[in-house]
């Protein structure tokens, strides 16, 4: 088998991920849909330019967003590409999307105006540039360069300025306030009141030249939004301020092209983010830590290794593979103090992550990881394990109870953890009213979780109730993995209870509509019911009828069989893309549209692999080709995303599937596999395990799969499993310009389903 190195690309992949790759919107009406409202924004990505280190919470960003103001865009991200003014750039980070990162560092030439208002300058989008560990814009408002990058703990900031006896330097926190404190011509610190469980609280900026002016501001005391005049509160001369928007303005007399830097970092007290910066900032050599931050991406990104495809899609492959690592984020290293779910400043014995966003990334990501960072996967584990210890209950994220996908991911990958241990945790989100999961004991008494019909029926995309109808299907999604994991470990009693409970999406089938569809508290479905509207959480989440209908991952065959068999099953499927999507709800979420299909959200990114099951996998193939070209950089700026990134969910999507498989049921051992766009890819799962997947005669015009062989063995069957690759393997297929229809259609080479379980483990 060839190493790595021997098929390594002529560019490497680290430069050839672009970072600013799921930054905006698509631009195509077909795509989008009906979306967005009349006054907002397309949902884009919401990805992040910014520079940063895999998993980092530091992140050094630009920001564009005002969040202040409002989520524009849907959650608190800092960039969004078509924005024309930038208001700061961040060096902090957070947990999550980062538009929470403070302070906010702006330089200025001349006049500024403090927070919220801001000294906004307009910026060069031709002289924008972006890669991992790197960002610089110039603005053109104020004539200056700014380059970021940064370390892992480390945010450092360059800025050429003009000349000026007015160049500034401003610096501040957000809305819920802190202290700052200017403590001599070089330093700056202070502790936000809003940044628990994060990085830590307090930061120490150091400038590389001594500010010749300095002074304080805030938002005066009192009602007002610290919009107009007056109603700021600034202080020359100032050392130390505290309230709203706190923060310090500093100046210098500068020759055009003066060099003035910026390092920071943050900590749970000063003398941790001190620290941090000393090991990892000891000088201003920017071009080194740039180097060193590059070095950090290409050693992960260059654990897969591709060759053909067009260039488009090989840059498109390693930013999607590069924005697939943003979740979730490393809080403290082992034996660093952190601060804990319970606000507690503690000491880990491991690296510590924040939590992982299950609704978003536990559907493929975390499988991305545990293929590509099976030791970073158990310390997430044990943090997710941690945190369920200091709060009594497993994470969950957003919507469903999905924590148990990966743990049972993890376990049939092999990765050694203690299962065991995490046990209670996961039961106890599963049976304890109290927990978690919402309208549990409805669920449990009756199989199905109702919905309320507000009086005059409401009016899509109406955003009450108990997204009844999807909450049960992804419940009965999460109990199938919960009754697998307790077979494991032995556990048949509570194995039988999860398993009865797996089948309960049917209960919310309605046979004389062939969708599933809420129900209220008597049974009866609800009425008016049309599978094309789409709810934020009545009866469905972010979804139609039609895009939830496929929300049963874990049991396809049983969906298939409720659907009339495999005949039925694929005019289903073909209607579902082939249906012209026109609601009269407008539903923020829903663009990238195919159909009915919706590949800016969660709920049935699945389904485009369920052909697979049906017999007909060439469809599979052709709508992944598909899929992959539109739903990604088909905008005028080549950036564009359908949807929202939800923290690297769809990004994965894009690289498991250019790959050629994709994990539909993520708590499975299963790969389903869809239409490999590169003719070699090679991927390096450690201990000298590689996974080498060649595509001969491959092309865009040779989408469909021929023939297969696995290590040399013909293989009929439209996917594998983790055990056929675990020790390394050899993926050979041949393309050609049409289907093979003798391929992989056969009763018997369906994926494993719920409903059959004595399906053989191979072919």
């Amino acid at each position: 088998m060839m190493s790595v190195a021997s098929v390594a690309a002529a560019q490497a992949g680290v430069d050839l991920a672009n970072p600013l790759v799921g930054t905006a919107p698509l631009d195509r009406e077909d795509l989008i849909g009906n979306a967005p409202p009349p006054g907002e924004p397309i949902y884009s990505g919401q990805t992040s330019p910014g520079a940063r280190w895999p998993h980092s919470s530091v992140e050094a960003a630009p920001v564009n967003n005002n969040i202040a103001l409002t989520y524009p865009n849907g959650v608190p991200v800092p960039y969004y590409y078509t924005n024309p003014t930038l208001i700061g750039f961040t060096g902090g980070g957070g947990a999550t999307y980062g538009g929470n990162a403070e302070p906010v560092i702006m330089p200025v030439v001349g006049d500024w105006s403090a927070p919220p208002a801001y000294s906004q300058a307009y910026y060069d989008k031709a002289r924008e540039t972006a890669a991992p560990g790197y960002y610089s814009v110039y603005l053109d408002s104020f004539r200056t360069q700014v380059e970021l990058t940064a370390t892992r703990w480390t945010s450092l900031m360059q800025f050429t300025f003009p000349k000026s006896p007015r160049s500034n330097v401003l610096l501040n926190l957000l809305n819920h306030g802190g202290t700052v404190e200017i403590v001599d011509d070089h330093t700056i610190r202070g502790v936000s009141k809003g940044r628990e469980s994060i990085d830590g609280p307090y930061f120490v900026a150091e400038f590389s030249s001594p500010f010749a002016v300095h002074g304080t501001f805030r938002k005066a005391p009192g009602d007002a939004k610290g919009w107009g005049i007056g109603d700021k509160d600034v202080v020359p001369d100032g050392s130390s301020v505290e309230g709203s928007y706190a923060g310090g303005y500093v100046t210098f007399n500068t020759q055009a092209g003066d060099k003035v830097l910026v390092r920071m970092a943050h900590g749970t007290s000063y003398e941790q983010a001190q620290a941090r910066l000393r090991k990892e900032l000891p000088d201003w050599d920017f071009a080194r830590v740039r180097a060193a931050a590059r070095a950090e991406w290409d050693k992960l990104l260059g654990r897969v290794q591709v060759t053909g495809g067009t260039p488009k899609q090989r840059a498109m492959f390693y930013s999607t593979l590069f924005q697939s690592f943003a979740s979730p984020r490393l809080i403290a290293e082992k034996g660093e103090p952190f601060t804990d779910s319970n606000g507690k400043v503690r000491t880990t014995d491991h690296d510590r992550y924040g939590p992982v966003p299950f609704w978003d990334t536990g559907r493929n990501q975390i499988v991305l990881l545990e293929l590509m960072e099976p030791a970073v996967v158990r310390d997430i584990m044990k943090s997710e394990l941690e945190m369920a210890q200091e709060k009594g209950f497993m994470n969950t994220s957003f919507h469903g109870d999905n924590a148990v996908f990966l743990y049972l991911g993890a376990w049939k990958r092999g990765i050694a953890f203690d299962y065991a241990s995490a046990w209670e945790y996961l039961r106890r989100n599963a049976t304890d009213p109290k927990g978690p999961r919402g309208y549990l004991a409805e669920y449990d008494r009756n199989g199905w979780i109702s919905d309320d019909v507000p009086e005059g029926n409401p009016s899509p995309p109406y955003a009450g109730g108990k997204a009844g109808a999807a909450t049960t299907a992804e419940y009965a999604w999460d109990d199938h993995a919960l009754a697998q994991y307790a077979g494991r470990l032995g556990k048949t009693q509570d194995q039988s209870r999860f398993l009865k409970r797996a089948g309960n999406y049917a209960n919310v089938f309605d046979r004389s509509t062939g969708f599933i569809r809420g129900r209220t508290a008597d049974g009866k479905w609800i009425a008016p019911f049309d599978p094309q509207e789409p709810y934020y959480n009545f009866m469905m989440k972010e979804a139609s009828g039609w895009s939830t209908l496929w929300l049963a991952p874990h049991d396809v065959g049983g969906l298939m069989t409720l659907l009339g068999g495999r005949d039925a099953f694929n005019a289903k499927l073909d209607q579902f893309f082939t249906t012209q999507y026109n609601p009269k709800g407008i539903c923020r979420d829903c663009t990238g549209l195919i159909g009915q299909y919706v590949h800016g959200n969660q709920p049935d990114q699945q389904a485009p692999y369920y052909y697979n099951w049906s017999g007909q996998p060439w469809k599979t193939q052709a709508l992944v080709r598909r899929i992959l070209g539109e739903m990604y950089g088909s905008d005028a700026a080549g950036y564009g995303y359908a949807g929202m990134d939800d923290q690297g969910a769809t990004s994965s999507w894009y690289a498991l599937s250019a790959m050629g498989f994709y994990p539909v049921d993520p708590s499975s051992d299963v790969y389903v596999i869809g239409s490999p766009i590169f003719d070699q890819v090679t991927l390096d799962m450690g201990g000298g395990r590689l996974l080498d997947i060649n595509a001969r005669n491959n092309g865009p015009y040779n989408a469909y799969i021929q023939s297969m062989t696995l290590d040399g063995k013909p293989w009929g069957k439209p996917w594998f499993r983790h055990a056929d690759i675990a020790k390394g393997a050899k993926i050979v297929f041949t393309m050609g310009p049409r289907p093979n229809p003798a391929w992989g259609s056969g009763a018997d080479s369906a994926p494993p389903s719920m409903s059959d379980v004595k399906r053989s483990k191979g072919p």
